[in-house]
């Protein structure tokens, strides 16, 4: 794949259910590819920074009881206040959610234009519900078995089964993943099958460095 100014540059989005492993794996494509990872999580962030496009916004539903000394929103009570009130998340999210696509659509830009890599990597877990899939070139789903994800999230993350099941049942299902993501990564198993299928895929792509 060619580099430089108005080369193309091969935009993959990365999902899964919690527990599935996403990070580790892709810690592995960014050391095997030419690529730019960008977290969905990440962008959020950004966007919600003093002087960006949410921040005002943001601000004005919540009140300035959400931020910090700094001026930045502290995210603990940005959580307690969101959470407690499905109303108010979903009028949170119709800010943020719009503003990351603009963000990371305009990251693909400045990358294509700059013509230093190959892939662009988007990470969210909402990449399906949000219609990612209309604007990347293809959709990755990270898959592990209920069992694998609910003993990762106890182990790692201290997580009871409770909490685990509540988790799974908020996110879509198997089927639905599978439906909309073209390539599908098993990482129920070992690290190294694992990363034999992701090989396997980015060469596929011509993206194996």
């Amino acid at each position: 794949m060619q580099k430089g100014n108005g080369f193309s540059v091969k935009t993959i989005g990365i999902t899964g259910g919690v527990g599935a492993g996403k990070s580790q794996i892709l810690s592995y494509i960014e050391k095997n590819c030419n690529c730019r990872i960008l977290l969905a999580d990440d962008a959020a962030h950004r966007v919600e920074e003093p002087g960006q496009p949410c921040y005002r916004e943001l601000v004005s539903l919540l009140g300035t009881d959400v931020l910090g000394a700094d001026g930045f929103f502290d995210r603990q009570k940005m959580a307690a206040a969101i959470f407690s009130r499905k109303e108010l998340l979903e009028k949170v999210n119709g800010i943020v959610h719009p503003a990351v696509k603009t963000y990371i659509l305009s990251e693909i830009e400045k990358e294509r234009a700059a013509g230093r890599i190959d892939a662009f990597f988007v990470e969210a877990a909402l990449l399906i519900e949000e219609g990612y899939g209309a604007i990347l070139d293809a959709l990755w789903y990270i898959y592990a078995d209920e069992d694998v994800r609910r003993r990762r999230l106890t182990e790692s993350r201290g997580y009871s089964d409770q909490k685990a099941e509540q988790i799974f049942a908020s996110q879509l299902s198997e089927a639905e993943f599978r439906k909309h993501c073209k390539v599908v990564i098993d990482n129920s198993g070992s690290l190294s099958d694992t990363y034999l299928q992701i090989d396997e895929r980015l060469k596929e792509a011509g993206l194996k460095k």
